[in-house]
């Protein structure tokens, strides 16, 4: 029963809008490891991130040819297991009854529902950390080393899913060394570390053997070089409404008002969700699905909170069932968290912030398909930033440069080239076409600007467009989403 509204949630119209960039260049990674020939010269193997779902993915591409619905119902199945763990977990720290609600409430969460219908690494890797968090648990129940050992070799999985995950060690370590009734023997410390260690090796030794060492450095001088791309409110002011707010103030009520019950479970918890808050806090760089891995023991400690209900509630002079509360409040928090992850999934329109992660662009594929089906092969465009670039090369097959890539390598991702100076390629006709959307036009507009100087400049024909209903005070209008122009030198 559980499983049915997270199952609904995560396949109702899943593959209504095209990829987004982030989509693209994961769905691109797995069509070039199963040697898909329309793609392979657009998406490197090898990129920023490891490649286990990637891998995994391009099985299923090599058997049954590349589709985007594929990727996304895989990421979706990750997803719903992630939820069964969450029973799991829930019924092994506590009682079958706050597995069921962690369960619940994981299966409707919009934090995961919206991660777990994209073609993205972070709904595997919080699968894998999730299985991870429920062996650890089992560690320290039964205090066997061999459940330790099963937890290392699901974290290096988790660090194959993607490597940011490393920050869950973290929270490991401060777990077993400040939780006394937890005793860890230094030899089987260290076996488990050797077991991570030989497992998160997999991608170095491949990385080495292919020869793209120097692509895997440049990623990591990127990485800690890229400029801060949203400020530190952008956590507080983002996942608890993505988790929701009713689970957020129940797991920190229940921390509070059960503070006396407090246990290594607790901390276990605690420690879980520490790790990654602090570290992606302070690190410039914020992703909204960055602290995925955080919602599963999140929610656990909200179905502790609401399944801690005492039976008799005595409020001045009122007696009132606990069951009736505990019925109540649970009704109220999932179908916050339903009717949340419903308007969520909803097709965003161009009157809506697009943000980086939540989901599909608007007329991407369509212009891609177009661009395939009615423009030369050799053909090759600008973007306005390498997000539409990468939607483009993935529906439409044609190279696509970005205007807002920075010359300095310091300052770009390594796989986009820039283009130093766009007025002599296009009058060397080595630019026929630009490609101008309002969703990079809204974060950048400084870079929208300068294209469309290009356009008048080269006496730009607008060729195809793709556009969206969008409400305004006289009704629904059309509103250009997508604009391609031929220009000429």
């Amino acid at each position: 029963m559980v499983a049915i509204p997270g199952v609904f949630l995560r396949v109702w119209h899943i593959d209504s809008l095209g990829v987004n960039s982030d989509e693209a260049v994961y769905a691109g990674q797995a069509a070039s490891l199963a040697g898909d020939p329309e793609l392979s010269p657009f998406f490197p193997i090898f990129r920023a991130h490891p490649l286990l779902f990637q891998g995994m993915l391009s099985v299923v591409y090599h058997f049954g040819g590349v589709s985007t619905l594929a990727g996304r119902l895989m990421s979706a199945a990750f997803g719903l297991g992630t939820v069964v763990l969450l029973y799991f977990i829930g019924r092994l720290l506590y009682d079958r009854r706050v597995g069921f609600v962690a369960a619940l409430i994981g299966s409707v969460m919009p934090y995961l529902v919206v991660v777990n219908r994209q073609i993205l690494l972070d709904g595997p890797m919080t699968f894998f950390a999730t299985l991870a968090l429920y062996l650890m648990a089992r560690f320290a129940q039964s205090l066997q080393p061999v459940w330790l050992y099963a937890a290392s070799g699901v974290l290096g999985l988790t660090f194959l899913a993607k490597e940011t995950s490393i920050l869950l060690l973290g929270g490991v370590y401060a777990f077993l060394a400040l939780t006394r009734t937890i005793t860890v023997r230094l030899r089987h410390l260290v076996i488990a570390s050797a077991i991570y260690l030989a497992i998160i090796l997999v991608y170095p030794v491949t990385v080495a053997l292919s020869g793209a060492s120097s692509t895997g450095r440049n990623f990591l001088v990127w990485q800690l070089l890229r400029r801060a791309n949203h400020s530190w409110l952008f956590y507080p002011s983002v996942v608890p409404v993505a988790i929701g707010i009713p689970v957020v103030l129940a797991a920190i009520a229940g921390l509070w008002f059960l503070r006396k019950r407090s246990a290594w479970q607790e901390k276990l918890l605690i420690w879980w969700i520490l790790g990654p808050v602090i570290f992606f806090e302070i690190w410039a760089v914020k992703g909204y699905q960055y602290l995925l891995p955080i919602a599963a023991p999140v929610a656990v400690l909200a179905a502790r909170a609401l399944c801690a209900i005492p039976r008799r509630v005595s409020i001045r002079r009122w007696r009132l069932s606990g069951t009736a509360l505990f019925l109540a409040a649970t009704t109220v928090t999932v179908s916050w968290l339903l009717l949340t992850s419903v308007v969520k999934i909803m097709p965003a329109t161009a009157g809506t912030a697009f943000l980086a992660g939540t989901g599909g662009v608007p007329g991407g594929r369509e212009a891609g398909q177009w661009i395939d089906a009615n423009l030369p092969k050799d053909s090759q465009m600008l973007a306005l930033g390498p997000s539409m670039a990468n939607i483009i090369q993935f529906y439409g097959h044609r190279k696509t440069y970005a205007l807002s890539v920075s010359p300095n390598p310091l300052h770009r991702n390594p796989v986009y080239e820039p283009v130093n100076n766009p007025d002599l390629a296009i009058r060397h006709n080595n630019l026929q076409y630009i490609v101008w959307d309002s969703f990079s036009a809204e974060r950048s507009p400084f870079f929208s600007e300068n294209l469309m100087k290009y356009t008048k400049r080269y006496h730009g024909e607008v060729v195809h467009s793709e556009s969206v209903l969008v409400d305004t005070p006289v009704g629904k209008v059309e509103k250009p989403v997508i604009v391609i122009y031929q220009v000429r030198p």
